[in-house]
């Protein structure tokens, strides 16, 4: 058992290792938290989405912004698309690719980020999401993975995370840039 477990933190360890070792990311992730401390300074939102694990990393950023971070400050805008009576009723009248555009449409201003966030980067309706916010004049955040996919074409930013067999490890790189992009976000507002 013990070996299982110090076999799997430290195939952790080395990916991380590996993410931290490429300059691209440490500039994407400057870069995604200059724009992000961009909007909110101008007034405007972030907006995330994402499926699954990365729906769940979507909630924890838009909370991250809204209640607090490490110290008490002001709450800042972000929300999180994942509401599921929204999102049951969106997929039921229309379809479940087009769950997150349809919430961009309607909420979504010119200057508002989107974060969209797909570990493999070719979920259509987080793709679509992405279509719909540039259409509205918003830039996009993405929280990826390395390689070709619609995602890392399409967003204004992209943070890529080593692709790996499983999508723990790409989700394990994406929360500790998303407490980063909040402690950048932070210290940018000077709060």
């Amino acid at each position: 058992m013990e070996e299982y477990i110090l076999s799997s933190l430290h195939e952790a360890q080395d990916t991380l290792n590996e993410f931290v070792a490429n300059p691209q990311n440490i500039a994407d992730i400057s870069s995604a938290a200059q724009i992000m401390a961009l909007a909110i300074g101008n007034g405007n939102k972030i907006i995330s989405c994402g499926n699954g694990g990365s729906l769940c990393d979507a909630t924890h950023f838009a909370e991250e912004l809204t209640g607090r971070f490490r110290k008490n400050r002001r709450p800042l805008p972000a929300i999180a698309i994942n509401d599921p009576g929204y999102i049951s009723c969106a997929a039921n009248d229309f379809s479940y690719d087009d769950i997150f555009a349809r919430y961009v449409e309607g909420v979504g201003l010119a200057g508002d980020v989107l974060l969209a966030i797909s570990t493999s980067g070719n979920s259509e309706n987080v793709l679509r999401a992405v279509k719909v916010a540039h259409e509205k004049g918003m830039k996009v955040v993405a929280l990826s993975s390395v390689g070709d996919n619609r995602l890392n074409a399409t967003a204004d930013v992209s943070v890529k995370a080593k692709r790996t067999p499983y999508s723990d490890r790409i989700q394990e790189i994406h929360i500790k840039v998303i407490h980063i992009l909040v402690e950048l976000i932070e210290k940018s507002l000077k709060l």
